[in-house]
């Protein structure tokens, strides 16, 4: 069975968006081994300079970069990323599978992003949309796409 791991800075607030979290990650349990990491983001004050924001984004890389599991394929979840449709997520999953990748890690960063660092590990830079979601929410849509692509690729009923 292949691994998910998604990892993203903070934790959910909301019991609302928890609970959907929840819902999606025993779903998964019928397709794959989950794993979410949730890390603490670096503190900045409150009007930070470009330089306290680049240090904040390279010392969580690093804590990003220790969470992903050898042998693992990456995705990184980018504004400048390329959009794809579920049916086309669905297929790159099959394909990760099918090529011996053993874990497939989706990365969220915070209200930043990611580092320079991040970037260069991923595979593949991934974005949800042009529009602009809450980091909470994103991991709320990301499950719930990777379980529609899970569904899309077991031929489920699910997606129609």
């Amino acid at each position: 069975m292949i691994g998910i791991t998604v990892i993203c800075e903070g934790r959910l607030k909301e019991k609302y968006l928890r609970d959907a979290c929840e819902e999606y990650t025993k779903r998964l349990g019928a397709f794959c081994k989950l794993n979410i990491y949730e890390l603490t983001p670096k503190r900045l004050s409150d009007n930070p300079s470009q330089g306290e924001i680049d240090n904040a984004l390279s010392s969580e890389g690093k804590e990003i970069i220790s969470k992903i599991p050898s042998n693992s394929y990456v995705f990184a979840m980018c504004i400048e990323g390329r959009q794809m449709d579920s049916e086309s997520l669905a297929k790159r999953i099959e394909q990760i599978a099918v090529d011996g990748s053993a874990n497939i890690v989706f990365i969220i960063g915070g209200s930043f992003g990611l580092s320079d660092e991040v970037k260069k590990r991923a595979d593949f830079r991934l974005s949800m949309s042009d529009m602009t979601f809450p980091h909470q929410l994103a991991r709320v849509m990301l499950l719930e796409q990777i379980y529609r692509a899970f569904n899309i690729n077991n031929g489920g009923k699910y997606h129609k």
